[in-house]
């Protein structure tokens, strides 16, 4: 087995409106990945998926740039890590055309999301959405990515990804494309809606209260917290007794990530309590922890030549270890010219 640079990528979709879950879904892991100096780290506005939907351009520049802005905020340093979108780095695209070509129909048709986002109306999807996890196996191997922090929705994907490699090593009979690990860990790596504890905390919930957005004041994150949904049950002692109340389980779940400890820990200070003492103390955890990020989020909105310059550079360093990895892709396959 070939040695490869350990290496993080990892991308969310400029789509609009941020909010916790991506936060402690995703961006607070890039940032401990990036500050632990284990990997080089790679982050990416993968706005070439955001389009495999139908996307309002100034929308789309819109929440590319505040996608910038929030990975930023959260702690990722553009001196530390690359951190460009996705379109800027043509390298993205032009593997995933050899990777369609690797990949088989079943597979796709396989895919999770493929089925919940097409429905029964497949036929008027996009090819682009049909062929998104090719585009995302690129995303990854086009820099030979060893490690990508996901979330649970994604890990089919990120399989698919290691099923394209392994295939393409064998189809050419070389060593070349790393079998990349998903890292899945933290306490609150999926985050549920704040008014329905079986759901996925969502921006495209049609009510606001399910969720906090990184751009909520202080005051507004307060009162989400405050009205959150809960059952009438003291907090437990023990995890287990979260059992069968996912408004319960969420809430302790978002504190432990907020405070960087464990559920178990959360339930030993606080088992016992009502929810009318717990809210208030997470209120004010999650101010003080998602405030400074929403002003950050706001003082670099106000500079978008600042946030573009930031993308450039990004794409500069990305293409450097993208072109030399897509040339030698290229040569296994037998362009000539490559």
């Amino acid at each position: 087995m070939a040695a490869f640079t350990p290496r993080v990528f990892s991308g969310i979709q400029p789509s609009g409106g941020l909010t916790l879950g991506n936060y402690l879904g995703a961006m607070k892991r890039f940032v401990t990945m990036q500050d632990e100096g284990k990997f080089e780290t790679v982050y990416c506005m993968v706005d070439l998926h955001a389009i495999t939907v139908w996307q309002d351009p100034a929308a789309l520049t819109r929440a590319t740039r505040e996608l910038c802005a929030g990975f930023i905020a959260a702690g990722v340093d553009p001196s530390k890590s690359i951190l460009f979108n996705q379109s800027q780095v043509a390298e993205h695209a032009q593997l995933a055309w050899i990777f369609n070509c690797v990949a088989r129909m079943g597979w796709m048709q396989r895919m999770t999301q493929w089925k919940d986002k097409a429905g029964k109306n497949s036929q008027n999807a996009s090819l682009g959405l049909f062929a998104y996890p090719a585009l995302m196996a690129a995303d990854i191997l086009v820099y030979h990515a060893t490690h990508v922090p996901v979330g649970e929705d994604q890990k089919q994907h990120l399989e698919l990804t290691r099923d394209i490699a392994i295939k393409f090593n064998n189809d050419f009979g070389v060593d070349f494309f790393p079998e990349t690990e998903p890292v899945i860990e933290g306490a609150a790596t999926r985050v549920m809606s704040l008014r329905d504890g079986s759901k996925k905390m969502s921006k495209s919930d049609p009510s606001d209260m399910s969720r906090i957005n990184l751009i909520d004041d202080a005051d507004t994150i307060a009162q989400k917290i405050r009205k959150a949904r809960t059952d009438p049950d003291a907090l437990p002692s023990e995890v287990d007794g979260l059992d069968d109340r996912p408004e319960a389980r969420n809430l302790v779940n978002i504190y432990a990530a907020l405070a960087e400890t464990t559920p178990e820990a959360v339930l030993a200070d606080h088992g016992g309590s009502q929810f009318s003492a717990f809210k208030p103390e997470l209120a004010d955890l999650a101010v003080n922890k998602l405030a400074p990020i929403s002003t950050e989020m706001s003082r670099l909105m106000e500079q978008p030549d600042g946030i573009d310059r930031i993308l450039g550079h990004g794409a500069e360093q990305a293409r450097a270890l993208a072109a030399p990895i897509l040339k030698k892709t290229y040569e296994i396959v037998g362009m000539v010219g490559a």
